[in-house]
């Protein structure tokens, strides 16, 4: 009876880790590198974003400049007839530029989850209005050779979201998947990553595809051609007057 009962909780102490939730400290680690991964301390980056619906396709080519998770400077480079459209992210406080009528638009928070340059990605997906790690309480969970963060806002976190999931692969720490949920618990968009590279010695995923599962045929992927990061950008990148330079 006694070698039966041993048998049994050896069993238990093997099976629960592959099934029980990690410490949140340990959890919280993981997305803030999940939070940081596209950005670091600092970084500037070459992308296309290509955006694909039933009835069209655009591509447009742009440069990115970031600071941690407070600064994001964006300039689309093509094609021809939005070249200079450019959005700057300051602390809480978003603008953008739009040559053809030489105006500059300040970006309320309501707008924050409309659509950037009529993509799939939203104005915070691209410059990340607030920190998960900070808004979110997250826990972790090993499914087979990945983990799967699930993260569910704070009291204070104003958010559409009612909660987040990440698959990021055990052995590269990288993500695989990030889902979104509405506050009724339906999934409403996915984004994959793929086609992992190595850029100044920092391995990320280079393509991040968005995909709406509410618009059949829509999705917008996102492609690193060149990123750097932790590298000196200057003080004169992150100002009003750089996102009116014409160029």
């Amino acid at each position: 009876m006694l070698k039966l009962l041993l048998s049994v909780l050896f069993s238990l102490v093997v099976y629960l880790p592959s099934y029980s939730c990690f410490a949140d400290d340990d959890a919280a680690t993981l997305l803030k590198k999940m939070d940081e991964l596209f950005r670091s301390k600092s970084s500037i980056a070459m992308m296309k974003m290509q955006i694909i619906t039933p009835n069209w396709q655009r591509t447009l080519e742009m440069q990115s400049w970031t600071i941690g998770m407070d600064d994001t400077f964006i300039r689309v480079l093509s094609p021809r007839k939005d070249r200079g459209v450019a959005t700057l992210k300051k602390d809480k406080e978003m603008w953008n530029f739009f040559p053809k009528i030489n105006k500059v638009i300040k970006v309320p928070p309501s707008m924050m989850m409309g659509s950037w340059m009529g993509s799939d990605f939203t104005n915070d997906d691209l410059v990340r209005e607030v920190s998960l790690v900070e808004e979110y309480q997250v826990s972790k969970r090993i499914e087979g050779e990945n983990y799967r963060l699930t993260l569910v806002p704070k009291k204070d976190t104003v958010t559409v979201w009612g909660k987040i999931e990440f698959i990021v692969n055990q052995k590269t720490l990288l993500p695989l998947e990030q889902s979104y949920y509405n506050e009724k618990g339906a999934k409403v968009r996915t984004m994959v990553f793929s086609n992992i590279k190595d850029f100044a010695g920092k391995k990320m995923p280079a393509v991040m595809t968005m995909i709406p599962l509410n618009k059949t045929g829509h999705k917008t992927v996102i492609e690193y051609v060149e990123a750097e990061f932790d590298i000196d950008l200057g003080d004169n990148v992150f100002t009003l007057r750089n996102l009116q330079t014409r160029f």
